[in-house]
């Protein structure tokens, strides 16, 4: 078995269509500047409410990645 540590990290993203797509914001943004992401657990969501609508959806990641050495 092949030993491994990971970095975990939050983010959270928004969307103005759905969770899904916030989280799926939050990914995509994070994989620029983040290696070997590894798993994605969602922790939260939540609406911004603006007026009595329905303004961002927001999800809230814990993100894990590879630790490199280097």
């Amino acid at each position: 078995m092949t030993e491994n540590v990971y970095n975990v990290v939050e983010v959270v993203g928004t969307s103005s269509e759905s969770w899904e797509k916030a989280a799926t914001v939050a990914i995509e943004t994070a994989s620029k500047t983040l290696r070997d992401l590894r798993v994605a657990e969602v922790i939260e969501q939540d609406l911004v409410v603006e007026d009595g609508r329905v303004g961002d959806f927001r999800t809230k990641l814990k993100l894990s990645f590879k630790h490199h050495a280097d």
